[in-house]
């Protein structure tokens, strides 16, 4: 597509393109209200003959131009733009009726951001570009809200070429810096998941080509890298020109009234707006008393590195609102318009790509999107919880004051440790009182991560630690395996990944089953936790009925087999194999089987609560749960044979229901008095007639339950089961069926009752039933499905959904790589629980992205970093963790440092050795090791640890100031030992000259260590420097010369030992010139 070049006059935005369409409206349908094309061409003009439209005819014109009005897209913004413009989409579309369904390379652009080219024909009907393309400075977002997106491929979510315009001058005859430039940039793209294109320097063009959209662009960090580092920052309206386009801009101005544009910080290049705001915050004594609206163009939450968008326009004045807090302190930041925003993409994790470094890692971070939340400051209250809201650690309502530090404007940071502590200022969470609190105060709180081990009492429980994790994991564990080598560095990491057949489905199933029992036997389990169990359960078994496959017959077998042999070869394995045509009947019939179960409880529950007098009632309560058996005799047992004759046929034939359907419409037409027939028997009539709505009429109705009278009662009895799926599903999005929510809310009880709304979240059981139905499809709805709200009221519980998606991509029931807040809660749960080894398998079988190369490595060492004492004081951790393949560098280099941490250095020496970092263990060594071993007199362990380190000591910086004087000291000591041990010093001057070099460097190591070298070190440099000097001192030599002597007592002068040491020498030297000198005179 080419850029707008816009010449002369200002570009016409929707709103003038409108009125430019109305003046020359041919028919006069449009009011004054409405908005449309320019009719007036001659091209239309010929459209009303083939369309046999009459211009005089007005009434059919307008029905026309209406419909193609309310069809076309709507785009209000002036400075946006779009190809095909209007004008052309509404010409085109009175030629072709359908064209707007399948526009090619539609294009939508922001004048001097950019544009987007959607690939290939694009539906555009009824689309409002202004909620759903949003260009800001560098970056592009479609579909800001998730909840509106629809699945890729469909409406703009689709395959685009972009174009983003980066704003910024490069001297054209500097290439070294523009292929910097163009490197960085293609790296931001990789890191997105697009396809870089090219980058046009002298029109700031940077193109690239995406697979569907969220945000796309540079974030904080990359544009501190391009922009502020390569080239300097250029204005959107400096990148047009003279001729660009002409934009009324406000002054800016500050919360008091004043106008910000010539103040002082807009001289010093910073934003007026932002710095009123900081003042404001930083001095409250000089606010007023009533609260101030800030004019905000952008809002953003900062959640690790990602930041979230708000709703506040460019234009308008946004007023700050109260936040609930959900999982952190959130600290907000506002920029004026004019300047350049610099937000970060929503990440579902944070870490390093860049390369192989393996630097300690940080902290584990897992988002969610919280999009929107608008925030609002106070003056004297600061940060408060909605009631409406409740907190995630204490789990309850508040009204507390999150954070006093952060109200008062002085820099804090809440401190989050290891299974979910946090460490802050301010009230707890959770308490109500109004009583003020001191920022000085530091509450330490616990997310509670670990509910699924703890009873009744609230008490953890080892065999539920067990139970939930340690079994379940083995028997994952014990399931064939894929593994997948991935190269980090120098090191290797063995990827794992879960194999199995749908023909191995059952028995996987019935494996966790019995472990789920095994729970359900330990006593003091709360409701919830049995409810959550038992419907586990029965997710288990859906997941067999529906996913399972079975050995096909001998009929599907090879020709030339023998039938015979076949027949008894299945007898032998205990089973009959099943013809390819029954499976659809099989699992239809096993899924029937499944809904009695579940519902059967229900149904004896509320048949046991009603009068034994009321039989039709009973009777209809046993038909929703199919239990045929038990109305027909209940029916014979009143004397009413009739109507247990009718019952014994219920949902069968269609002639059956057909016959009854006929009878009530015969009553009806007759006129027959209803009144004399009891109510409930007509409704039993209607169930059997297949009319499930009529005969349900009032009475509400579980969804298993609906859905089973659908199959049992209204559906041909050979209805195969994703058409029954479907058409509850069709019934459920026209509202005439209940919602399949959660079995937390469908049956209770709750000790919290749940923030529930119909539509919100629905049952496992019904996702599973979904993607059932549409396998062959792309299955869009799994972050839902595979979320914690699905099958319990635990936000933070994800320990058994993790095996059931990891069984179900086994056996190819789905695929995806998009899972990973499922992976990092699981993980995160078993960290609180104090499972490092089984954190680490799980991480293992994340799946690899190309995107994120070294997500697992990331992940993998910080867990060995934080939870360092809990599985190196382990052994069968610690083993366990080995057997995975974890290399052992990064175990051993997270030792080291939680052996330093506590200060225990040659542990952390020998750890950074085995790790080799050659660099931090020889600091270790000359700052904290070696001289307190020199002290000790193991000389034989410092040549260790100095030889170990010699081989690399290419690798070491200042090794010939630091670990390689030990050597030395050792070797030149041993030379004036043993004289015949060196013969090439066996000369005093050669001896002398190492002496003196080596006292020369040991003063320069002094100096380039300086106060690194604690008081102990620098003695034991005396005590080497003394050492030497005294055996130099004895050791005369017999060719040696008085020169020779004098020469040494110069080398001892310059050594570094104490004063007195150097008196003593200074005399004896002055002794032996006196001598000389005696000598020579006699």
């Amino acid at each position: 597509m080419e850029m707008l070049v816009i010449t002369g006059h200002r570009k016409r935005g929707f709103s003038d393109e409108l009125q430019y369409m109305r003046d020359d409206d041919p028919v006069g349908c449009f009011s004054s209200n409405e908005s449309y094309t320019d009719l007036s061409s001659s091209n239309v003009k010929s459209q009303f003959k083939k369309r046999n439209i009459s211009r005089d005819g007005g009434c059919s014109s307008c029905l026309i131009f209406g419909g193609i009005e309310a069809s076309l897209p709507v785009l209000r913004s002036s400075d946006y733009f779009m190809e095909p413009s209007l004008k052309e989409l509404a010409e085109r579309e009175l030629i072709d009726n359908s064209y707007c369904c399948r526009v090619p390379n539609f294009t939508v652009g922001r004048v001097g951001y950019g544009h987007v080219k959607f690939l290939g024909e694009t539906d555009v009907r009824w689309l409002d570009l202004d909620q759903i393309v949003k260009f800001d400075r560098h970056e592009v977002l479609v579909y800001r809200n998730e909840s509106n997106k629809p699945a890729i491929g469909q409406g703009l979510n689709k395959a685009a070429e972009v174009t983003l315009i980066i704003h910024i001058r490069l001297p054209a005859s500097d290439g070294v810096k523009h292929n910097k430039l163009v490197d960085k940039l293609r790296s931001s793209t990789k890191k997105q998941g697009a396809h870089f294109i090219s980058f046009d320097a002298s029109s700031g063009e940077w193109k690239f080509l995406v697979r569907h959209f969220s945000r796309f662009g540079l974030n904080q960090d990359d544009e501190d890298d391009i922009v502020m580092e390569d080239a300097t920052v250029q204005h959107p309206a400096e990148a047009s020109g003279s001729d660009g386009l002409e934009v009324d801009e406000e002054p800016q101005v500050g919360p008091a009234g004043t106008v910000l544009s010539h103040s002082l910080p807009a001289h010093l290049g910073l934003d007026p707006v932002k710095m009123q705001e900081m003042r404001m915050l930083m001095f409250p004594v000089e606010e007023e008393a009533e609260d101030v609206d800030i004019p905000l163009s952008h809002e953003k939450w900062p959640f690790g590195k990602g930041h979230i968008r708000s709703n506040a326009s460019s234009n308008s004045r946004g007023t700050i609102h109260k936040p609930p807090l959900q999982y952190s302190a959130p600290k907000t930041s506002q920029k004026s318009s004019p300047s350049p925003m610099r937000k970060a993409p929503i990440a579902l994790l944070e870490y390093k790509t860049n390369g192989s470094n393996l630097s300690p890692p940080g902290t584990i971070f897992m988002t969610r999107q919280n999009k929107g939340m608008p925030l609002r400051t106070t003056k004297v209250e600061g940060f408060k919880l909605d009631l409406k809201h409740e907190t995630p650690i204490a789990n309850n309502h508040s009204s507390n004051i999150v954070d006093a530090a952060l109200f008062m404007g002085r820099s804090f940071r809440v401190g989050w440790g290891p299974n979910g502590v946090l460490v802050h200022t301010g009230m707890p969470v959770g308490n109500a009182s109004l009583r003020k609190t001191l920022s000085s105060v530091i509450n330490i709180e616990k997310v509670a991560i670990d509910r699924a081990v703890r009873d009744e009492n609230n008490k953890v429980k080892e065999e539920l630690v067990d139970l939930c994790f340690a079994s379940p994991l083995n028997f994952h564990k014990s399931i064939s395996h894929e593994n997948t080598n991935v190269e980090v560095g120098s090191f290797k990491l063995k990827l794992q990944k879960l194999v199995s057949s749908r023909l191995m489905l059952s028995e996987i199933s019935r494996g966790y089953i019995g472990i789920i029992e095994r729970q359900l036997d330990i006593p003091g389990l709360s409701t919830s936790t049995r409810l959550f169990l038992v419907h586990q359960v029965m997710v288990w078994e859906l997941i067999k009925v529906l996913f399972s496959a079975k050995e096909i017959s001998s009929h599907s077998r090879a020709a030339d087999a023998d039938d015979g042999e076949d027949m008894m070869h299945d007898n032998k394995d205990g089973f009959l194999a099943m013809d390819p045509e029954a499976y659809p009947f099989s699992r239809r019939a096993e899924f029937s089987y499944w809904l009695q179960e579940s519902v059967c409880h229900r149904v004896q529950g509320e048949v046991s609560c009603l009068n034994e007098s009321n039989d039709l009632e009973q009777i209809f309560l046993l038909l929703t749960g199919r239990q045929l058996d038990a109305a027909v005799e209940l029916a014979a047992s009143r004397g009413d044979v009739r109507m247990a004759c009718l019952l014994s046929q219920a949902g069968g034939s269609m002639l059956s229901r057909s016959d009854m359907a006929q009878q009530l419409d015969l009553w009806r037409i007759n006129g027959l008095d209803f009144k004399f027939i009891e109510n409930d028997r007509i409704k039993l009539y209607e169930l059997l007639a297949g009319n499930i709505q009529g005969a349900l009429h009032d009475m509400k109705l579980d969804w298993k339950r609906y859905l089973g009278l659908l199959m049992w009662y209204q559906l041909p009895p050979d209805t195969s089961l994703p058409i029954i799926i479907r058409t509850y599903q069709q019934l459920l999005s026209d509202g005439r069926a209940p919602h399949p929510v959660p079995v937390y809310i469908d049956e209770g009880p709750l000790e919290e009752a749940p923030n529930w709304s119909h539509g919100d979240r629905f049952d496992l059981g019904y996702y599973l039933m979904l993607l059932h139905a549409d396998e062959e499809k792309a299955f869009g709805i799994l972050k839902n499905m595979f979320s914690a709200f699905s099958s319990t009221h635990d936000a933070l519980d994800y320990h058994m959904i993790w095996h059931q998606r990891a069984v179900l991509e086994a056996v190819g029931a789905f695929s995806s790589d998009d899972l990973h807040l499922l992976d990092m809660s699981f993980v995160s749960q078993l960290l609180c629980v104090g499972q490092c080894h089984w954190a680490i398998y799980v991480v293992l079988h994340m799946p690899y992205r190309d995107d994120f190369p070294y997500l697992q490595t990331n992940i993998i060492r910080e867990i060995l970093f934080q939870y360092c004492e809990t599985w190196s004081t382990q052994e069968i951790q610690r083993q366990f963790i080995e057997d995975l393949g974890v290399p052992s560098a990064w175990m051993h280099e997270a030792l080291a440092m939680y052996f330093q941490y506590y200060r225990d250095l040659p542990k952390a020496l020998e750890h950074y050795l085995k790790c080799a970092n050659w660099q931090r263990a020889h600091s270790i060594f000359m700052t904290s090791v070696a001289h307190s071993l020199f002290s000790s007199s193991k000389h034989s362990e410092i040549l260790r640890l100095a030889i170990t380190m010699e081989e690399h000591k290419s690798e070491i910086a200042d090794w010939d100031l630091g670990a390689g004087l030990y050597i030395d000291f050792f070797y030149i000591r041993g030379s004036l030992l043993e004289e015949n041990m060196m013969p090439e010093l066996d000369s005093l001057e050669k001896k002398n000259d190492e002496c003196r070099n080596f006292f020369s460097r040991l003063n320069e190591s002094l100096s380039v260590w300086g106060s690194k070298l604690p008081l102990a070190a620098r003695a034991t440099y005396s005590k080497m420097a003394e050492e030497l000097c005294t055996l130099l001192a004895l050791d005369g030599g017999e060719d040696s010369t008085r020169e020779d002597q004098m020469s040494c007592f110069e080398t001892m002068l310059n050594a570094p030992t104490p004063e007195d040491w150097r008196s003593c020498h200074l005399q004896d030297a002055v002794s032996v010139f006196t001598f000389s000198l005696s000598e020579r005179a006699s």
